[in-house]
């Protein structure tokens, strides 16, 4: 399987997600669909960019009881989406529950990953907010070997962290990661980030990004120059 670079589209309308997308006259990127676009603009926005030729991941961390997230993943799986994913905190139950209601009658279903702890978490504010006192790299890698259990097909992770979720679960357990800003760029928000060409060599097999593309003078440029750093 190929490395690829997956933009995150964070915007709040169809508007201004097809005026940065209509950009892209060669190449059709990976795209990645939030809650705040989905939220804004609901099942018709991934229609329509899936009808444009981009894949997509649907990017909704689904959380809750395993009953409702089965339901609620047979319903995504009507979205002809390539990827989508909900928190590993939610039990192996819950992912197994939503592996379940993602698969279609006929066998098929989009790439389903777990997320681990979200890149903006540190190990104060996850001892500090959630009283979880383990080294947060010992999390991520139980979380991920959960999700593996779980028949999951990888995880979001820190692209630090990567090369150790594949050393526990397997090279072809699918390492998505954030957090990945270019080595002369603000990291923003971001607590663990990586530039493309380090996540690479680490052993990452998508990377996720944002506001380096998105708010780039050329975004055409930008996400060109991950692909330069990250999959060539």
């Amino acid at each position: 399987m190929g490395k690829d670079v997956i933009i995150a589209c964070d915007f709040d309308s169809a508007e201004k997600t097809f005026a940065f997308l209509d950009k892209f006259t060669g190449r059709k990127p990976f795209v990645k669909i939030g809650m705040e676009l989905y939220y804004a603009e609901g099942p018709s926005i991934v229609r329509e960019i899936k009808k444009r030729g981009h894949k997509i991941f649907l990017d909704l961390k689904l959380h809750d009881i395993p009953n409702t997230v089965k339901k609620s993943m047979a319903v995504l799986s009507r979205l002809d989406v390539d990827m989508t994913n909900l928190h590993a905190s939610g039990t192996v139950r819950m992912m197994e529950g939503a592996l379940e209601g993602l698969t279609r009658p006929d066998g098929t279903r989009p790439l389903l990953i777990a997320v681990t702890q979200l890149t903006s978490t540190d190990q104060e504010s996850m001892e500090k907010d959630l009283l979880i006192e383990k080294p947060i790299a010992d999390v991520v890698m139980h979380y991920a070997h959960n999700a593996k259990v779980a028949g999951l097909d990888g995880v979001v992770c820190s692209p630090q962290e990567a090369g150790k979720v594949h050393e526990r679960c397997g090279e072809g357990f699918l390492t998505v990661t954030p957090g990945v800003r270019f080595a002369d760029g603000d990291i923003g928000d971001q607590k663990r980030v990586m530039t493309p060409a380090e996540a690479k060599k680490i052993g990452s097999d998508y990377i996720v990004v944002g506001r380096p593309i998105t708010a780039a003078e050329d975004p055409v440029a930008a996400y060109e120059r991950c692909v330069a750093e990250f999959c060539d």
